[in-house]
């Protein structure tokens, strides 16, 4: 979790995953419940790193509200 004054972003990492299973983590585990009453925009960020790239190797992110 990142909380800013406007924003608070959600990031999940996944080694040799995908983007997208880090956005559906985020989601199925409730990490954003916590910030329901909460005015700022919730961000979810997932992260995919690439053990044979070395590198990040998907990216993807999404207003939750």
């Amino acid at each position: 979790m990142v909380e800013c004054p406007n924003y608070v972003y959600i990031i999940e990492f996944k080694l040799n995953g995908s983007a997208e299973a880090a956005l559906r983590q985020i989601e199925d585990k409730g990490y954003a419940k916590p910030y329901a009453a909460d005015s700022r925009k919730l961000i979810a960020i997932g992260i995919n790193f690439s053990s044979e790239k070395g590198t990040i190797d998907g990216f993807l992110a999404k207003e939750i509200k």
